[in-house]
């Protein structure tokens, strides 16, 4: 029997239960509808904004338009750095799905020579996979149109008709102007800025560009298209064109800074031209250098061996990071101290060829002797004994504060990526550095510009400047029509005028450097050579022999010397003497006044060294790409090639003993050099202004 009656099932019963299992479906039902209808509306009320701009996303295809460069002008408006068009190739190493093949097909589109290859890999394996690499600029229509029909099959890869960076005069700005190149790793960590990844974009990398960077920059366009599922583009949208950033106008003359780059010629050296009205700088050339337009597509393996094999060191600043004893170039600032500290310019020293200074003999570079030397004569046949004698007499202090009073030993604001300022010495100076006290031939060592002294090519040119008009006058780069009047340094004008005629009979009198006479009679040109020792005699005369032992060459000079406007610095390195910097001032004060003849002469010495030097450059590039191809060693890293930039550490030997001085050059006749008829033409205008 069972214990549970079984439950009784009508149709009643049936018909009660499918109603009840009917509500809940039906309720869980319409809920799940609600909820659905809910989305929904969600979805394509609240969210419509988010999901139309992602479905017009993949539509649409926005990218970046590279803003074009300011461009950066010399005193009359012509561009020293300009834009031009461009067809490029770069490629993006994140995209690429077989890099190998990507490059064996570029190469092959684009004609590329094995070299050009390597490089590309090169900077392949340094790239950070979201930048874009440069694989080439500068095309010609036939291989863009090549590359661009192909580009479905070569992902990574992307084309762009654009503007790339221009410098018209090449090496002879490059330390200036600097050059432009892609955006490092660490830049776009520090900016985040998705302009600095855009294909072609490209920051500044040295010199102006560098430090005018925000403002040359501008501002990015935008091009809209409307793309397939593939990527491939079936009709422009819309574009907002770019803004470009503002010009940079400088004090620089332009065909003055080329001409004086191009007038180094073979040597390794600098000049620096100034205005003495205004202090502005004229011209600041450092030869050799490097050419900026190649440098802005990366430096590749036959470039940065043609850098590396060159003991001339092309890629330093030799204007600003290049430090020499300044030799007698210093003397008429000496003689200067000597005239505010209360000596008459007549009183007089006999040379007889040395000065027993203590137990040692200090000997002028005339072995010979000069005879009775007062100051005059002590400057215009620069006459060691003088100076040795009455330094002594006046002391270091005096003649340490005059030359930073005319610039020696000063860092300039200028908008330069970096200074080396040298060393005017003294005794507190001794003492603070090496803990020793100031001797006696410290003294006699500094006064004729050896011993501790360190000069650069600019503060030369200061010194040059403030010398000629008596203003205490302050190196600018950047032009405007209201440079305010420079006030005076407060040196008598006697002074001045002694120190002058003095300069004047170096060259028109009978001084040491007669073949710096300018070749204008009614213009006389003012100046002082220096001459530099390297090396001791026990390893060489300083003439000859190895290049790294012979003497560094100096010459300042202005003109007219009766009423200064101009003043240049020239600097030769191991240029054997003054005698290899005073024709290069000579010429370069030549053409500020006549330049046609300065030309002239220019033509005959490029034809002599193999052309210009943009025209030698692209000669030893031909030469090391046949002699190496990609055999080259890879370029290191861009920290290590700013890094060649800075100067050689300048641990200064303890000075315990005279050093001989090294000899002038032997004063000969004026023979102006003439040019060759045949010479090819080159456009290098006058510069502004009225040089009277």
């Amino acid at each position: 029997m069972s214990l549970f009656r079984p439950r009784h099932v009508s149709m009643a019963t049936l018909r009660n239960s499918f109603d009840r299992r009917s509500m809940v479906i039906g309720g869980v039902q319409a809920g799940i509808g609600i909820l659905l209808a809910s989305r929904l509306g969600y979805l394509s009320i609240a969210q419509n904004e988010k999901y139309k701009l992602e479905s017009e996303s993949n539509r649409v295809n926005l990218s970046l338009i590279p803003p074009r460069r300011g461009w950066i002008l010399d005193r009359r408006g012509s561009p020293l750095a300009s834009n031009r068009a461009d067809f490029r190739v770069d490629v993006i190493p994140d995209r690429m799905t077989n890099e190998g093949q990507t490059i064996g097909e570029l190469a092959r589109l684009l004609r590329m020579q094995p070299v050009d290859v390597q490089d590309l890999r090169d900077k392949l394996e340094k790239s950070h996979g979201f930048a874009p690499v440069e694989v080439m600029s500068g095309l010609d229509w036939e291989r863009f149109a090549a590359v661009s029909v192909r580009l479905p099959d070569l992902p990574g890869v992307v084309t762009q008709r654009g503007f790339s960076r221009f410098y018209p005069t090449g090496p002879s700005v490059g330390h200036l102007v600097g050059y432009v190149g892609a955006a490092s790793a660490e830049e776009y960590e520090k900016e985040r800025d998705p302009l600095l990844v855009t294909p072609g974009y490209k920051v500044g990398k040295d010199g102006l560009e560098k430090i005018f960077e925000k403002d040359l920059r501008g501002y990015p366009g935008a091009r809209r298209v409307e793309v397939t599922a593939g990527g491939r583009v079936v009709r422009d949208l819309e574009t907002r064109e770019d803004m470009p950033g503002k010009p940079i106008k400088l004090t620089i003359d332009g065909p003055l800074q080329d001409y004086a780059a191009r007038r180094i010629g073979l040597e390794s050296g600098a000049v620096v031209a100034m205005d003495c009205h205004t202090g502005e700088v004229l011209a600041m050339a450092s030869m050799p250098s490097y050419d900026p337009n190649s440098f802005s597509d990366g430096i590749g393996r036959i470039e940065w061996k043609m850098l590396a094999d060159d003991d001339h060191v092309p890629l330093r600043n030799k204007v600003l990071r290049g430090l020499y004893p300044p030799g007698s170039t210093v003397k008429p600032m000496v003689a200067l101290s000597f005239l505010e500290a209360g000596l008459h310019p007549e009183e007089s020293v006999f040379c007889g060829g040395g000065l027993r200074v203590g137990n040692r003999v200090f000997h002028c570079w005339n072995r010979r002797g000069h005879g009775q030397v007062n100051m005059a004569k002590g400057i215009y046949q620069s006459c060691d004994v003088y100076f040795y004698h009455f330094a002594q007499r006046i002391g270091m202090d005096p003649i340490a504060a005059m030359a930073r009073r005319l610039g020696l030993g000063q860092e300039f604001k200028l908008p330069v990526v970096g200074q080396s300022y040298g060393t005017v010495p003294d005794p507190a100076w001794k003492k603070r550095k090496y803990g020793k006290d100031w001797a006696i031939y410290d003294t006699v060592n500094a006064t004729i510009g050896q011993g501790y002294f360190l000069v650069n090519p600019l503060q030369q040119a200061v010194m040059a400047s403030r010398l000629a008009s008596g203003l205490n006058l302050v190196p600018s780069m950047l032009f405007t029509d209201k440079a305010k009047p420079a006030p005076t340094l407060g040196i008598p004008q006697e002074h001045l005028d002694i120190i002058h005629k003095a300069m004047s009979d170096v060259v028109n009198g009978p001084g040491t450097a007669h073949r710096a006479a300018l070749p204008m009679k009614d213009i006389l040109l003012a100046g002082k050579t220096g001459t530099a020792q390297v090396v001791g005699l026990n390893v060489g005369n300083g003439k000859g022999g190895l290049w790294k032992h012979r003497d560094h060459g100096h010459f300042i000079c202005f003109a007219p010397a009766d009423k200064p406007r101009y003043a240049v610095a020239v600097v030769v390195e191991h240029g054997g003497g003054s005698g290899a910097a005073y024709p290069i001032a000579r010429d370069v004060m030549t053409y500020l006044f006549d330049p046609n003849k300065a030309v002239e002469v220019l033509h005959g010495y490029e034809k002599e060294w193999g052309g210009t030097a943009q025209q030698r450059l692209d000669a030893k590039y031909r030469a090391y790409s046949q002699a190496y191809g990609g055999g080259a060693p890879a370029p290191p890293s861009e920290e290590k090639v700013e890094a060649a930039d800075q100067p050689p550490a300048t641990n200064q030997p303890i000075v315990s003993g005279p050093q001989t001085p090294p000899p002038e050059p032997v004063a000969l006749p004026s023979t102006p050099v003439t040019a060759e008829p045949s010479a090819p033409a080159i456009t290098l205008s006058p510069p502004g202004g009225n040089p009277q």
